[in-house]
């Protein structure tokens, strides 16, 4: 969750919500929330690699469980290829396409080794990132201020576009429910580790957030691009902006292990009921992986990295994310047995909550999005209806 997204999201959702950014970043947390409650819930009565695919398909049917699977496939597959150009880019920008196709070859790697290695190299990426976070945090509220605190027009819409910018930067906790077969006690511990991380996250954004509108102002905020590198470079120097950049380099590593492993583990669970290739559901015997659609997402997103300009699609994975979270909510609400603090309204504000920021999301993204979430729902009922004949 603390990967390339708080480097880039806190300039554009400042263009867009002004003074009001930090209550952008509280309702993107709230959904977010909600969210995080229904995928536990979930996640104790079907402990099982897949996510809200499997969930989608056990409460609501095979359908709404596809149109979650495929959101999560597609979405999530392009965020890759951005997290991996984003760390060329951060890295070496000349270089940028190659390191960024190296990149994926290399955490390809650690993640066929077993879920444990790529859980040990997590660890060590965000100890680095949150350290110098945490730092740039300190020197934000320390320093005197740059801005002039000057105000920028804002509308309840741009409130709600920052928010679902904010909510891409918060969306990984998923990926812990993806991976239930790997997790030992996964009743127990799933929810623990999804709720526990989602407020470690939302803590360090708030503050960030707000040391940043403090150290800049809205105005300069919105204009900087790379916000963080600016608060080092003007009060620490070369070493300052070069932690910086190491630890954008390190989230963008960091995002991209656990998303491979994320949607390898999607794809497995679809396969298994024949919504995608039964081949792609091969585990391996010694590391317990599944090694076939690991390496078919590494080589989409490196097709995507060689072909397309893949900084231009973090819409698209936003509202496929928000699409799946949709899902999420709605097979939450059909559970009879919940937990005092997990009432149905939770589940109604997620559910509205997603698809409101999914369609305050650029037309663009929404449109390009759309459509190929159509092209999947009629290729499945095309093949469905053959098997049928």
């Amino acid at each position: 969750m603390v990967g390339a997204g708080v480097f880039v999201v806190y300039s554009p959702a400042a263009a867009a919500a002004g003074n009001w950014l930090l209550l952008s970043l509280a309702l993107a947390g709230l959904v977010a929330y909600c969210n995080a409650t229904a995928s536990a819930q979930l996640a104790t009565v079907h402990p099982t690699s897949g996510g809200t695919y499997i969930y989608g398909r056990r409460q609501l049917g095979e359908w709404p469980g596809f149109l979650a699977g495929w959101a999560f496939i597609t979405g999530k597959t392009a965020s890759c290829a951005a997290m991996a150009l984003a760390f060329g880019l951060y890295a070496a920008p000349g270089l940028a396409t190659a390191l960024a196709v190296a990149a994926v070859v290399l955490l390809t790697g650690v993640n066929l080794l077993g879920i444990t290695r790529t859980a040990w190299m997590t660890r060590w990426f965000i100890s680095v990132v949150a350290a110098v976070l945490v730092f740039v945090t300190v020197v934000a509220f320390s320093e005197p201020p740059l801005g002039t605190g000057a105000g920028l027009p804002t509308t309840p819409y741009g409130v709600l576009q920052a928010a679902a910018l904010f909510f891409f930067a918060f969306a990984g906790y998923a990926r812990i429910a993806t991976m239930g077969e790997e997790i030992r006690d996964p009743q127990r511990l799933i929810p623990v580790a999804i709720l526990s991380a989602l407020a470690v996250t939302f803590v360090l954004y708030f503050v960030l957030g707000a040391g940043l509108l403090r150290f800049m102002g809205p105005e300069l905020l919105a204009t900087t691009p790379t916000p963080l590198h600016t608060v080092m470079e003007r009060v620490r120097g070369g070493i300052g902006t070069t932690a910086v950049t190491i630890a954008a380099a390190l989230a963008c590593l960091g995002a991209l292990l656990a998303l491979i492993a994320g949607i390898s583990r999607t794809i497995l669970a679809m396969a298994r009921e024949h919504d995608l290739p039964g081949t792609l559901a091969t585990v391996g015997h010694r590391f317990k992986v599944p090694w076939l659609a690991e390496l078919v997402v590494a080589a989409a997103v490196i097709c995507l990295l060689l072909t397309q300009n893949v900084l231009a699609v973090v819409g698209f994975s936003s509202f496929g994310v928000l699409i799946y979270y949709a899902v999420t909510n709605a097979a939450a609400l059909t559970l009879t047995e919940r937990p005092w603090h997990a009432p149905k309204a939770l589940n109604w504000l997620g559910l509205a909550g997603c698809l409101v920021l999914a369609f305050t999301l650029p037309l663009s993204s929404v449109l390009t999005m759309a459509g190929v979430l159509a092209v999947g729902v009629i290729g499945r009922a095309v093949v469905k209806s053959s098997r049928l004949r």
